[in-house]
């Protein structure tokens, strides 16, 4: 196997490795240190999990084709919080009333509506002005985040409808809901960005813009659709957190871009763009979030979890520099 494909099959299995690494630490470390008498690998546990990896899995994915783009997107967090209001809100507007159970799929299509015309402000942006999307997205993270204040104050947004909360909390073949759409987003976000032309436009826009260009790919309207995508998917996230939890408060979503971000490139994709793995991305969920279930488990309170998913993250970005300086020396040789 050639070192510029090893590469990116080291980094994808290397997540995995370590996914199972910490379900036999934290197993084994739970039976001298946890206060519950459940092992940590209970059947129950491990698909509350799978549940609770679902808002930032699927956020995750489409931040996997932006920053192979050789882009990011600082807003995820936001675009969920305002989307997550859009929905929660139409619930009750005046002009649905007469729909009954009908609204929800109407509230839906609006969230989820949100969220791509907020992918677009973004795309558009980058693409129009050549700011760095780094420059457009933290700029658009405080704009949108000061339209969910402006929304309804400092007020949580709360309208639980029983229907949509029957059908957020039901299981299916003894997953959750929420797991289901997080299997198919990532289902569908692979097919993309390995079987169709607009995944290989992302590796080769991300790899070398210019290159891509004299190419014939038009950039500026590729990274535009990613922006939207994530914006979609973004909102798709709130649609399925919040269709149980039935209220919002205006700071929901914050820090979820650092938190995706890093699940992204423990997942192994390069921050600089042109590679990147979605397997190795719903690795880097699962990691997280084991990680932040085992070390409850034993007794960690959340700022040593913080503190040792921040390590970690450093020391990947650091063997993820070593690989990428030694690919480049023994491509010269």
């Amino acid at each position: 196997m050639q070192a510029g494909k090893m590469t990116p099959f080291i980094k994808t299995g290397a997540i995995w490795a370590f996914v199972v690494l910490e379900l036999i630490f934290f197993s084994v470390a739970g039976e001298f240190l946890s206060l519950s008498d459940k092992p940590f690998m209970d059947l129950d546990n491990m698909l509350l999990l799978l549940k609770q990896s679902a808002p930032i899995g699927i956020i995750a994915m489409g931040m996997t084709i932006i920053m192979i783009n050789g882009n990011i997107d600082l807003s995820v967090g936001a675009i969920f919080a305002l989307a997550a209001v859009i929905l929660l809100d139409s619930m009750s507007w005046a002009i649905f009333a007469g729909l009954g159970d009908w609204v929800i799929p109407v509230s839906w299509a609006l969230a989820l509506l949100t969220g791509v015309v907020l992918g677009a402000v973004n795309g558009l942006i980058v693409w129009k002005t050549g700011v760095d999307a780094f420059i457009v997205t933290l700029g658009s993270m405080l704009g949108f985040r000061g339209l969910v204040f402006m929304y309804n104050g400092e007020n949580p947004t709360s309208e639980l409808n029983w229907t949509l909360v029957d059908f957020a909390e039901a299981q299916f073949l003894g997953l959750h809901t929420a797991t289901w759409f997080l299997a198919a987003v990532t289902l569908v976000i692979w097919y993309v960005m390995t079987r169709t032309v607009h995944g290989r436009n992302a590796y080769a826009i991300g790899n070398n813009r210019e290159a891509a260009v004299n190419a014939g790919i038009r950039v500026g309207p590729h990274m535009m659709i990613n922006f939207m995508i994530i914006g979609f998917l973004a909102a798709l996230s709130a649609v399925v957190f919040y269709s149980e939890s039935g209220s919002v408060n205006p700071n929901d979503g914050q820090l979820y871009e650092l938190w995706v971000i890093t699940a992204v490139v423990l997942g192994g994709t390069k921050l600089t763009g042109g590679a990147g793995s979605i397997i190795g991305t719903l690795g880097g969920v699962l990691a997280i979030q084991l990680l932040r279930k085992g070390l409850g488990h034993i007794g960690a309170d959340t700022e040593t979890v913080n503190l040792v998913i921040g390590l970690i993250l450093i020391a990947v970005l650091f063997l993820d520099r070593q690989l990428n300086l030694k690919g480049k020396e023994e491509l010269k040789t």
